[in-house]
């Protein structure tokens, strides 16, 4: 049974068969994964660490390392929800042009979607900010507990990206592994908060864009740039806008559909019934 607001969206589906689809928090949510900003688009926690933040003060690198030690088991066992698998139905319909996702997950691809763009990177790999040499992220975890064995007795509830609500009281005595071929900072392969987007990500999400039908944004408030950006775009192409999200977003004004309620379900419904037909 699917009531006005799923049949809504449904209408819209129909009428835009090849969607540009972005993808933020809400979409995770369902997997145990947090986000960060609540019904109005605000904080609901102090703003991750910021690029410059990580490279340039040793104390703020070590404090995110051993967050970072305790939240990536958890975050890493995270399995996609209803909105990953109802997109990737999507996907294999032949209903979607390109999914843009702000999530450093990977969830997307877990459910068997093709043709993901991490917007954000993902936090799945750690590479070394001189001479680009990567490893998995459960790599670099080893290498941060055969330097740090104390790490393996810290809890803490965990946050949105991999991240642990954790003051560690012993910092200085952390050592965080250098890149083992040139000796320089490694790093997650995210985007950190106030970094750019890399050039070439955003020109392909333009280039699909401009040849979809429509913009999808699935559970994403937009009040980061990098993704109302695309809203802007749609907006200047003249193409119909639709948001799935509980709560403000950035878009509420530029969009010609606007559905509430839990995206994974709203998603879910509208899947199933399409590619039933």
């Amino acid at each position: 049974m699917i009531d006005a607001e799923d049949q809504k969206l449904l209408d819209f589906v129909r009428q835009h068969p090849r969607l540009f689809v972005l993808t933020g928090a809400g979409c995770s949510t369902a997997s145990g994964l947090g986000d960060y900003r609540d019904a109005r688009g605000q904080w609901k926690r102090r703003q991750p660490i910021t690029g410059q933040v990580f490279i340039g003060d040793e104390g703020a690198r070590k404090r995110y390392w051993a967050r970072s030690f305790v939240g990536w088991p958890s975050f890493s066992r995270a399995q996609p929800g209803p909105a990953h698998h109802a997109l990737a139905a999507l996907q294999q319909a032949g209903r979607i042009e390109l999914l843009v996702t702000q999530n450093v997950d990977e969830l997307h691809q877990k459910a068997g979607h093709e043709e993901v763009l991490d917007l954000h990177g993902v936090l799945g790999t750690v590479s070394c900010i001189a001479c680009g040499h990567s490893l998995s992220r459960d790599d670099f975890q080893i290498e941060l507990l055969a330097h740090n064995a104390w790490l393996a007795s810290l809890t803490a509830a965990h946050a949105p990206d991999g991240d642990a609500d954790l003051e560690p009281d012993n910092l200085e005595q952390m050592h965080v592994p250098p890149c083992t071929r040139c000796g320089a900072l490694m790093k997650p392969d995210v985007v950190f908060f106030g970094e750019n987007v890399p050039r070439a990500h955003v020109e392909r999400a333009m280039n699909a864009l401009a040849s979809a039908d429509a913009l999808l944004v699935a559970g994403s408030s937009l009040m980061v740039y990098s993704g109302f950006r695309f809203c802007r775009a749609a907006q200047n192409n003249g193409q119909a806008i639709v948001l799935i999200n509980d709560g403000l977003t950035r878009a509420d004004s530029l969009a010609a559909l606007k559905v509430g309620g839990d995206c994974g379900q709203r998603l879910q419904t509208m899947s199933r019934q399409l590619i039933s037909l």
